[in-house]
């Protein structure tokens, strides 16, 4: 059986045998005894987006007392969920994200203490996913936003809606009406300034 460590565009966590282009954490939430999730479904408001190798390491999942290996379809997928990119395996990406969330929240100088604060608030509401109204036509949107549809979760790019699925994306027949954000607005307005998520092949052409 799988374990349950596969996290949705909405920050759900399942079980499915599909692997994912990413790993990350949001802490310890899991017990090394038994490899299975606690109640709760975050111990720090850092919720990291990690390479799945780094330096020829690769970590037994859920084998320790140490951060829960969480795995996401794509970057997308992760930044939807609230994530972001880790600064110590991923620190080219992290200070990329960083300039861009500055440029596109108007700020300067920001820890990344700063933007975990500010994801934090936007990511949960009342410890369930927090929807957030979209303001633009979805056409509108950055390369990489996600937004939901009663059940279903769509990743935007290049003009085109893409149903978002465990084992990949699934190409839209049209874009979806009356859709809400899934992405972070502060997320997607680094999005817009130019970060560039990386996405499952699935999404290309």
């Amino acid at each position: 059986m799988p374990l349950q460590n596969r996290v949705t565009p909405t920050g759900e966590i399942i079980s499915t045998p599909h692997r994912g282009m990413f790993t990350g954490n949001r802490g310890i939430i899991h017990d090394p005894a038994t490899k299975t999730l606690l109640r709760k479904r975050w111990s720090s408001p850092a919720w990291l987006t990690c390479t799945c190798e780094f330096r020829g390491r690769r970590r037994e999942v859920m084998a320790q007392q140490s951060w829960t290996e969480l795995f996401f379809l794509d970057e997308a997928t992760a930044l939807a969920a609230g994530h972001r990119p880790c600064f110590y395996c991923r620190r080219d990406d992290a200070n990329c994200f960083r300039a861009a969330w500055e440029k596109g929240n108007r700020v300067q100088d920001v820890r990344m203490h700063d933007i975990d604060t500010v994801l934090h608030h936007e990511r949960l509401d009342r410890g369930k996913k927090r929807l957030h109204a979209l303001l633009v036509p979805l056409d509108q949107l950055p390369d990489g936003a996600m937004v939901q549809q009663g059940e279903a979760s769509y990743l935007v790019t290049q003009g085109r809606a893409l149903l978002w699925s465990p084992a990949g994306y699934i190409a839209a027949e049209q874009l979806p009406g009356a859709a809400t954000l899934l992405t972070p607005p502060s997320t997607l307005r680094a999005l817009h300034a130019g970060y560039q998520a990386v996405l499952h092949p699935s999404a290309q052409p």
